[in-house]
């Protein structure tokens, strides 16, 4: 990426009027992983990652391991030990030398995260991340929970699809997170967090969800990716069972004459399976940013 944004960035913050801010914040995007960020990547039991499949679909799939399965190797670079369970959309993509990745540690205990994209190369226990943007975001919109217990062995891969079922969309209703995979082509792949009260993800129908764009850093990189290109990715996590809800297909931001933002998804392929070692969480208590959100 030829500097902090790419065209699509650009064009979102010039509509809105908040290129001055994102100079701003966007300094603090480098390549760099400092001690901070290498002490907070090691205390994660999961880390989402974005990338595309041999089809070209954008995923957003969860990896689990113990503390530590993550882990800064050098001054730009991260190993990760193991990989995605069986069937999962990513894991050809995370078997192949080259392949753009975006990464995104979250830590629900101190609603802390931390983003690196880059690329990847495989190594004898996993694989690691050579990185070309690595930063930190607020805590906005971030449910902070506690962790309860390791999940038993679950059963891996449990429904495919092209729509969601009814048991789907009811998870996508009462769903206060979820992650977004989205690509800027040869600019590099990026893995977002979207939070909200249950009811923030409306499904429009079994193969259409919309949600609104919440005020936030000004950096935009997320609708930025979609400006260029409409491939997506939600990756809706279950804190309480260890499920996970996949869904790759398109999508589109609507903008208001008010400022305000909502992005139209369009479903393509459902995947949902459960995960086997997967740390379980407690009940949300919400960011007290959602009591003020605008759209």
């Amino acid at each position: 990426m030829g500097g902090t944004y790419h065209r699509g960035s650009l064009a979102v913050q010039e509509r809105l009027g908040v290129r001055g801010p994102a100079e701003h914040v966007g300094r603090s995007i480098g390549t760099g992983i400092r001690e901070v960020a290498a002490a907070f990547l090691e205390l994660q039991p999961h880390l989402v990652v974005a990338a595309a499949d041999d089809a070209g679909r954008m995923w957003a799939s969860l990896l689990t391991g113990a503390p530590g399965f993550v882990r800064a190797t050098g001054p730009d670079r991260i190993a990760v030990a193991g990989g995605l369970p069986a069937g999962d959309p990513l894991t050809g993509a995370l078997a192949t030398d080259g392949t753009r990745v975006g990464t995104l540690a979250l830590d629900p205990r101190t609603r802390r995260r931390m983003r690196l994209n880059g690329t990847l190369a495989v190594t004898p226990r996993g694989f690691a991340v050579t990185a070309e943007q690595v930063f930190s975001n607020c805590p906005k919109y971030l449910q902070k929970r506690q962790p309860l217990e390791v999940a038993a062995q679950g059963a891996g891969i449990v429904r495919r699809g092209e729509a969601l079922d009814p048991d789907q969309v009811r998870a996508v209703r009462s769903a206060d997170t979820f992650f977004v995979a989205t690509t800027a082509r040869a600019d590099g792949v990026d893995a977002g967090h979207r939070g909200g009260l249950p009811g923030f993800v409306e499904v429009l129908s079994p193969r259409e969800l919309a949600w609104p764009d919440y005020a936030g850093n000004a950096m935009f990189l997320t609708l930025g990716n979609l400006e260029v290109d409409p491939r997506a990715g939600l990756l809706f996590p279950d804190w309480e069972s260890g499920a996970v809800l996949q869904l790759s297909g398109r999508a589109r931001t609507e903008f208001g004459d008010d400022g305000s933002r909502r992005t139209r998804f369009r479903v393509e392929s459902v995947v949902e399976g459960v995960h086997p070692g997967r740390l379980l969480w407690s009940t949300p208590e919400y960011s007290p940013h959602l009591g003020s959100t605008t759209r």
